[in-house]
């Protein structure tokens, strides 16, 4: 589902090149999930950007379900995002002026993939169905997070990208969503790359991988 190879990737400052990744490795097989760790600055959210293809590699090759983005258009890359993946972060990005039924379905219908069963599904499980008419301000930050992670499954993508999906929540409702998100990420058969600076988060996905001055330490056992 992803392979990226070499990638190399430094940001300019007054100083000269500042290098965030320095030759990662790294691959992820369909329907499987891995933990992306290591302290703040380590490269973990750049990383995960390159995979987005929201942000390019200076060198390295990464290919998402087949496709070559070092080689991909802007628009190719924004059309697999659109069509392929989800993408979860800690602020919530909802549409303040769409309902909570509308902000769930809107990745799905802009890619042309709504399912209406699926949808249902989903904001029953995500306990949102009775709150469906509402709005992402009446809702608490654990529900607007749910409301999240729902939007980016609604179109049943082959690739979760999720970038600290709980930071922003207290611990109670952080368990509670994250246990409700890879849930959901098994049912829909969809691979997971979270990133995370929590070894209890990482502990419940398959795999776990460390950043560290921008290469990957020795994989970890679950």
């Amino acid at each position: 589902m992803l392979e990226m190879r070499d990638i190399r990737k430094a940001y300019a400052t007054p100083q000269g090149p500042l290098p965030v990744l320095d030759g990662v490795d790294l691959s992820l097989a369909a329907g499987a999930s891995l933990a992306l760790m290591g302290e703040s600055g380590s490269g973990k959210s750049t990383l995960l950007h390159l995979a987005a293809g929201l942000d390019t590699a200076d060198s390295g090759e990464i290919t998402l379900d087949g496709q070559r983005l070092s080689t991909a258009s802007e628009p190719a890359r924004a059309a697999l995002r659109r069509t392929r993946l989800g993408l979860v972060f800690q602020q919530f990005h909802l549409v303040p002026s769409l309902s909570v039924a509308d902000n769930l379905t809107l990745q799905a219908r802009l890619a042309g993939r709504e399912t209406p069963d699926w949808s249902q599904e989903l904001l029953t499980r995500l306990g949102l169905a009775e709150m469906a008419d509402r709005y992402p301000e009446q809702l608490s930050g654990g529900q607007q997070q749910r409301l999240a992670i729902g939007r980016a499954l609604a179109g049943r993508p082959a690739l979760l990208l999720a970038d600290e999906p709980t930071g922003n929540l207290d611990e109670a409702s952080a368990e509670t969503v994250l246990t409700l998100l890879l849930e959901l990420v098994r049912d829909s058969g969809c691979a997971l790359l979270m990133v995370t600076h929590s070894a209890r988060v990482a502990s419940r996905l398959e795999r776990r991988l460390t950043l560290s001055h921008g290469r990957l330490l020795a994989e970890e056992a679950r």
